[in-house]
């Protein structure tokens, strides 16, 4: 993708000329704690990526299932089938839990004190790629779930069947217990995941307006200050597409778009009025 140099005009205020790697970009000393822990779960994105891509469910067995509702061999059937696709499902909600710590951690280094945002940017520059890193594999996520209804068939299907079990606790071939991986409160807090249109980027807005509320020291105003600069990168990125300095490929569009877009989203949670006001350091 290559760096970024740019003036960043934002209405009233102007930002310095800075550059941004988002591909190059190396850990300093200073960097490299946060950035291990969080490269740690970063590496396991590309596998849930994966995973999900190839996520097909279990709406055949589901359907016979639900069609021959007194034939024991096609309700043992069907759990079988469901089991392995839950545990994914909870392999993927618990990746949503490790990528918020990894935002709030990557927040709090962006924005603490004496360095300013801006200056944090252009010193932590391998943290600012990870941030980025994330918000594409969120929206990537979101993406694929969204059009993949499998996905809340098959963990309706699961909780319906576990609800039912103390009635039909002897339906011969089912093992209720392989259902026990996930706890009542656990798979309640799934549904609700679940159940949204783009669940990881929920995930992550929600984090990031705890971020704010928890922490006093943290001023709202700087972390707006590091999700509007890095949307006016990728903004500057997208409008000149054929500058040498930013070597945008069709990938790298891609990765800026999303980017652009998780970080809009993500100002206008944590923004009192929003992204999409006349006040906005953003310009929508």
């Amino acid at each position: 993708m290559g760096n970024l140099l740019k003036v960043l005009q934002c209405k009233e205020e102007a930002f310095e000329d800075f550059f941004l790697d988002f591909e190059n970009a190396r850990p300093s000393d200073e960097e490299k704690n946060v950035y291990d822990q969080v490269a740690l779960v970063l590496s396991f994105a590309p596998g849930i990526i994966t995973e999900l891509k190839s996520y097909k469910g279990a709406g055949d067995e589901i359907r016979m299932a639900i069609s021959n509702p007194s034939s024991q061999e096609k309700q043992a059937d069907t759990w079988h089938a469901i089991i392995p696709l839950v545990k994914q499902l909870k392999d993927f909600f618990e990746f949503s839990k490790r990528l918020q710590k990894c935002v709030q951690e990557l927040l709090r280094s962006l924005t603490c004190q004496p360095l300013s945002p801006l200056q944090h940017l252009e010193s932590k520059q391998a943290l600012a790629k990870q941030f980025a890193e994330i918000l594409h594999f969120t929206l990537k996520f979101d993406d694929l779930k969204m059009n993949n209804p499998a996905i809340q068939n098959d963990f309706s299907y699961f909780r319906r069947t576990m609800q039912r079990k103390g009635m039909n606790s002897a339906c011969a071939g089912i093992d209720y217990e392989e259902g026990r991986i996930i706890s009542t409160e656990l798979a309640n807090e799934m549904s609700l995941f679940y159940a949204e249109a783009t669940p990881m980027l929920r995930t992550l807005s929600d984090a990031t307006t705890r971020f704010v509320q928890e922490n006093d020291d943290v001023e709202t105003d700087r972390t707006l200050e590091v999700l509007s600069t890095m949307s006016n990168i990728c903004k500057v990125m997208l409008e000149h597409p054929d500058d040498t300095r930013f070597q945008m490929g069709d990938e790298s569009v891609s990765f800026c778009v999303r980017v652009m877009v998780g970080v809009i989203i993500l100002y206008d949670h944590v923004h009192k009025d929003g992204a999409f006001t006349k006040g906005s350091k953003i310009d929508v």
